[in-house]
């Protein structure tokens, strides 16, 4: 894909407790496991850098939930992308904790799974849930989330996607930065994801976004009015070999620290 069409990177935050039993966590700030943070670490070195899926110099702004588990694996993501010890002062200063990026406010379901929420609605004789129709209880309504991504999809696309795109169709060679991050969570990205491509969440959203998971969205036709779901890209040929040199540099080391045998 050609530089002059801008995307937006979906990053749901790592593996927690809660994310692992199914409990619907919202507002609750559950910290990520040792598990998460490995599998974050290894996402960022195998998609973020000035070779990858995810190139920073690329990126014109990054949000970020205001929830701890997706500040640290934004913080992580970047930080083992880039082999360094902090976030890059020139992607700080474009990232901006954003609570319009918050996940589903999940009300009287916050903390528990769906399995229980179908019994409890069986009990009271309602019919079985669907969070894309039926919304949360003292939480928020499909409407509500809808309000939430259009509202953040105007501001991409009107200010970091559209002039890109206009400089491209000029024949611009020098169209700027124009991809944007987001590292949220997961009923919320599936919300956006859908929204961006005009989809109503009422009518079911069939997206999976798994904990630690990846998406990008971009256009197609290098038109703005096309927007479109990326299922998949081709592996950039340098970031693979990056990695496989990666690979063989740990199993040297690995061997060169190995007892020797009797």
């Amino acid at each position: 894909m050609s530089p002059a069409v801008p995307r937006v990177f979906l990053v749901r935050h790592g593996e927690t407790e809660w994310s692992l039993n199914g409990r619907h966590t919202g507002v609750t700030d559950i910290p990520l496991t040792a598990n998460g943070e490995k599998r974050i670490k290894a996402t960022g070195r195998a998609l973020v850098g000035p070779d990858r899926l995810i190139v920073p110099s690329n990126l014109a702004a990054v949000f970020v939930s205001p929830r701890k588990r997706a500040r640290d694996t934004f913080n992580l993501l970047v930080t083992h992308g880039l082999n360094a010890p902090t976030i890059p002062d020139s992607i700080a200063q474009i990232t901006t904790t954003r609570p319009e990026v918050a996940e589903w406010n999940y009300g009287a379901y916050e903390g528990i799974t769906t399995a229980q929420i179908q019994d409890e609605r069986a009990s009271k004789g309602l019919p079985a849930w669907d969070i894309w129709r039926d919304g949360c209880p003292d939480g928020e309504s499909p409407q509500d989330v809808t309000k939430r991504c259009d509202s953040l999809i105007h501001e991409i696309r009107e200010k970091f996607h559209r002039p890109v795109i206009q400089r491209a169709s000029k024949g611009e060679t020098e169209c700027g930065r124009g991809d944007v991050l987001i590292v949220a969570h997961g009923h919320f990205l599936r919300a956006f994801a859908a929204r961006w491509v005009g989809e109503d969440l009422e009518r079911g959203v069939r997206f999976l976004l798994e904990a630690g998971g990846v998406g990008t969205l971009s256009y197609e036709h290098h038109n703005i009015s096309e927007p479109a779901i990326m299922l998949g890209g081709a592996f950039v040929v340098d970031a693979l070999e990056h990695v496989e040199r990666e690979r063989e540099q740990e199993e040297r080391k690995g061997y060169a620290q190995a007892p020797l045998g009797v």
